[in-house]
């Protein structure tokens, strides 16, 4: 099994009185996607602005490569190669596919003063790259707000994935898309792990994480419940584990329609 890229170990975040995680530990390893499941208020935002560089740990470490590392700020660990792809995809409708997919980051031509936007080598590299991903964009100047929610995400994975990401974050990348366009998102989330990238897929939807993942972190109310290899839990089990097991059991038992007879 390779070393981690990413590793928390034992890692707390308070706010105030409020425990937003406590004990938490995880790894990320290339080419393997480590799915984070749990309902609202499980800690799973939190999670992904410590790894990002937002908040730093109270308690316990967070390792890259190996080496403890503390981030100021979401540069610092956008800088070491750790990316976040949030639900709102920091993309403007408006602008050209091309354009969003160099935002912030745009290749430029000349020098000193007469440095310039390369607007031939972005419209180029954002086709290629798109394409290497196995993402077909009918015209690379398209508004981006006129591609389905699926094809605005997989063109924010790619992007990250062409930006140098080593670890890559997705913020409930699936939670507003119907069947067939979640589909599309997980497809590109494995080519992203099949390229050597380390994903952590934060979701609520097991149904969405399983097919995709080969570790799976369940949290609630900031606490574990468990962190399984695919090999070591369920899609059912993993339903279960989330909806409370025995919790689960009494709903169903008190939503059965009463015996009439």
């Amino acid at each position: 099994m390779t070393a981690p890229l990413l590793e928390l170990r034992d890692v707390g975040k308070s706010f105030g009185s409020v425990i937003a995680l406590d004990g938490i530990s995880a790894s990320v390893r290339a080419g393997e996607v480590t799915c984070v499941l749990g309902d609202n208020g499980a800690g799973k935002s939190t999670l992904i602005k410590i790894l990002s560089g937002v908040h730093q740990p109270d308690r316990g470490e967070l390792l890259l490569d190996g080496r403890p590392v503390t981030f100021g700020a979401p540069r610092e660990a956008l800088d070491a190669g750790i990316a976040t792809v949030y639900q709102d995809l920091a993309m403007i409708p408006l602008m050209a596919i091309w354009r969003n997919f160099f935002l912030g980051s745009e290749p430029t031509t000349g020098w000193g003063p007469f440095r310039r936007f390369d607007r031939a080598t972005a419209r180029e590299t954002t086709r290629r790259e798109l394409a290497a991903m196995g993402i077909d964009i009918r015209d690379p100047d398209q508004p981006v707000g006129t591609l389905s929610g699926g094809e605005r995400q997989s063109v924010a994975i790619a992007r990250a994935v062409h930006l140098g990401a080593r670890v890559l974050i997705l913020d409930e990348p699936t939670s507003a898309l119907g069947v067939r366009q979640a589909g599309v998102v997980l497809r590109y989330v494995a080519r992203a792990r099949d390229r050597g990238v380390g994903v952590v897929f934060i979701t609520h939807n097991p149904h969405h994480a399983y097919p995709v993942g080969d570790r799976f972190l369940l949290l609630n109310r900031g606490r574990s419940l468990g962190d399984y290899a695919k090999g070591e839990v369920s899609r059912d089990e993993l339903t279960r584990l989330m909806a409370g097991g025995a919790e689960l059991d009494q709903l169903a038992h008190e939503l059965e329609r009463p015996d009439t007879e």
